[in-house]
């Protein structure tokens, strides 16, 4: 019998590993289900991405391992969009450590630097890594709370005092997945605050940056003065740039931290496929005016979703930034139940807002990352759901 390590155990599959399955066996009885679950971009990266990738490809030299620290010119590109988009200034030798994809630093991030029994500060609902990254390594969760009424932002006030101490390290994540929330800057001044005062490695997660609405802007951490001495900031191309499938992440901010990070990675992987790399320089370096019209896209879409959920008496809030609409169910159910209901009796997929934790019971994440006429289908099958029977 082949023995399994305990740790596995925290490591359950993925929520949509799971429903991808039972979508296939649907699609296989010839079933057309509208999926609004998962947040991967359906739209491409610009021309000219996808040209620097064909034509680094097509080059003899291209093939070979690369550096752990990838080339010299993405790092660069990763601190020149910095500086353009929020105004921060970043060295590429020592503030910026490539990624394949942030899930993969967020993940390992665990790895380097809790060990079993430290305490991980984690927001409830949130992204699923969080909590296992630091149960694979031993560590103990403390969620939360992010309540509607303030906000969906963390009270740090309440956390208690003997948590505080034994906490090593607490993720943020704005724009949020799944609420959509956006923090302030006075909120990330108190964050720091917070982690300089305990000692806590503050981890933020922005993969949403630069996907915002109605003329929001979404700072970054490393904005807030004293933040690099405390504190790592995610980011990714799959969001920003529809390169979702390309796995192209960084982390910036503290360089001891980072060094620490960057060693453990070159233990894990070999950096990746140079036109991978070329192409990513060329995402963040090139012409932008076309994230503006994605944007507007992404808006026109959100637009639908929010205006059929009002009709339907289920009173969403308009998001600001990310991919997602965050919306309250209809009583009497949960959220398992609700979006099971939705799959079976209007070939609808949505995401249950307890794949993000306890707290997100009540809610459903729906994912405006369709065509706005598959959108549109969806939220009239679910209107129509509704009006015959829940």
């Amino acid at each position: 019998m082949i023995h399994t390590a305990k740790r596995m155990e925290h490591l359950a599959p993925h929520f949509f590993a799971t429903l991808s399955a039972k979508l296939r066996t649907m699609s296989a009885q010839g079933i057309d289900v509208v999926r609004l679950d998962e947040g991967s971009p359906d739209l491409p990266p610009a021309p000219h991405i996808i040209d620097a990738l064909a034509q680094s490809a097509a080059r003899s030299s291209s093939h070979a391992y690369q550096p752990h620290a990838g080339t010299p010119a993405v790092r660069r590109a990763w601190a020149e969009m910095y500086r353009w988009v929020h105004g921060v200034e970043l060295d590429p030798d020592h503030e910026v450590v490539l990624l394949l994809g942030s899930k993969e630093g967020i993940f390992h991030a665990m790895q380097a630097f809790i060990d079993p029994g430290d305490v991980v500060l984690i927001p409830d609902p949130g992204y699923i890594t969080y909590t296992r990254g630091t149960l694979f390594v031993g560590g103990e969760p403390f969620y939360l709370p992010l309540r509607p009424e303030a906000g969906y932002l963390p009270d740090l006030e309440a956390i208690p005092m003997e948590v505080r101490g034994r906490a090593k390290m607490m993720w943020l994540n704005y724009p949020n997945n799944p609420t959509s929330a956006m923090a302030t800057r006075e909120f990330f001044v108190q964050a720091v605050d917070f982690a300089r005062e305990h000692n806590i490695l503050l981890c933020h997660d922005a993969a949403y940056a630069q996907v915002t609405y109605d003329g929001a802007y979404a700072p970054s951490l490393l904005e807030i003065p004293g933040a690099r001495d405390v504190a790592l900031e995610y980011n990714t191309l799959s969001k920003s740039h529809n390169m979702a499938g390309w796995r192209v992440g960084t982390v910036v901010g503290n360089p001891q931290a980072l060094r620490s990070l960057f060693t453990l990675k070159t233990n894990l992987d070999s950096s990746q496929f140079l036109p991978i790399l070329d192409a990513a320089t060329a995402a963040m370096t090139g012409d932008q005016s076309w994230l503006r019209e994605r944007n507007e896209t992404y808006r026109q879409r959100r637009d639908v979703v929010v205006r059929a959920l009002h009709a339907m008496g289920l009173r969403a809030e308009t998001p600001k930034g990310s991919l997602y609409v965050w919306s309250p169910i209809p009583p009497e159910t949960t959220s398992v139940e609700f979006v099971t209901w939705l799959l079976d009796q209007a070939h609808l997929s949505l995401t249950p807002g307890t794949v993000f934790g306890k707290g997100g019971e009540g809610f459903i994440r729906i994912s405006i990352t369709a065509p706005i006429d598959r959108v549109q289908l969806g939220m009239e099958r679910m209107q129509q759901a509704l009006q015959e029977g829940w």
